[in-house]
């Protein structure tokens, strides 16, 4: 049977196919990587951020995770007022939390899939949480739970149109936790991928990590997935082979191999972001700044001159 009939009877969508093809890879075309990269690349960021920490009061600590990272490298006057205001649930944030919980119901699901059931028991198993989130649902208007459940609903079903049934043999896990502590727990690094697939194999990489969202491309989302792979160095010394961006609304797939020299780009990026936080919060140096997108929800929008220039543009 030639390779056309093959993918017809695949069961398997052009998009499908394309995820296939762009993520998978033989045993011997994964990279091995040296036995002591994991302890370079600790020891690289621990000699660099320790002079900093000297500026932290006794028992504290520097706990970055993505979204601390990239404000800290971006307007600066945004990221110290959020941390001065206590977080709020809105449906443009809980939406990615519910459909992520749908992608792993998916996984384990017996039954045959219907996108509007396990978004539903996604909402579900968020309202009967003691979290924030569960909190959040049982208090929220009925228009924002009907928008929410439109809107994850939409997300999760273009997830299943463009991705392949995930395999067990790939060993898929969705959420997945990373953590790294360093400088004896005073500096930790958190994460929380979306997708995973595959695991290292020895000093071979054999690990995808895959973000999943909706609208279209931002230079930080290839940070965000440097962040973790520089993470998951740290936590087993042997990086991920591969990181993806996979953006739903365009069924577009942007892919990224792990290399040394990104690891140590990505080791600079968190040194420089440690030198930020403690000249902003410890030395009180002025904040930086910086017009985006962020401008449109941010609290100081109304007050700030940089921002409101932003939007009179109209960018």
């Amino acid at each position: 049977m030639n390779d056309s009939q093959d993918k017809k009877d695949s069961g398997l969508n052009p998009a499908q196919e394309a995820v296939l093809k762009q993520l998978g890879s033989s045993r011997d075309e994964r990279p091995v990587f040296s036995e002591d990269l994991g302890y370079h690349i600790r020891g690289a960021l621990e000699t660099a951020v320790e002079p900093y920490l000297s500026a932290l009061p006794p028992n504290e600590e520097i706990f970055f995770a993505k979204h601390e990272l990239g404000q800290i490298h971006g307007c600066q006057s945004k990221y110290l007022a959020d941390r001065d205001n206590e977080f709020e649930w809105a449906v443009n944030i809980a939406r990615g939390s519910v459909v992520h919980k749908a992608v792993e119901l998916a996984m384990n699901w017996r039954k045959e899939i219907e996108p509007s059931v396990l978004i539903d028991e996604a909402l579900a198993r968020y309202e009967q949480d003691s979290g924030s989130l569960g909190y959040w649902l049982q208090g929220c208007s009925e228009v924002e739970r009907a928008e929410l459940r439109s809107e994850s609903l939409d997300a999760f079903s273009k997830y299943l149109e463009c991705w392949p049934p995930l395999r067990p043999a790939w060993r898929p896990v969705s959420e997945s936790r990373l953590r790294a502590e360093l400088c004896d727990r005073r500096f930790i690094l958190s994460g929380r991928a979306d997708l995973t697939l595959g695991t290292a194999e020895g000093f071979r990489a054999g690990k995808v990590i895959i973000d999943l969202k909706t609208g279209g491309f931002a230079p930080l989302h290839v940070e965000d997935l440097r962040f973790y792979a520089l993470i998951e160095t740290l936590r087993i010394g042997v990086p991920p082979r591969l990181l993806a961006t996979y953006y739903l609304d365009s069924a577009q797939l942007s892919p990224e191999e792990v290399t040394e020299d990104l690891l140590m780009a990505t080791v600079a990026r968190v040194v420089d972001a440690v030198e930020k936080f403690v000249s902003l919060i410890y030395e009180e140096k002025e904040p930086k700044n910086v017009a985006g997108p962020q401008c449109r929800w941010c609290s100081l929008s109304e007050s700030c001159a940089t921002g409101q220039s932003y939007l009179e543009e109209g960018i």
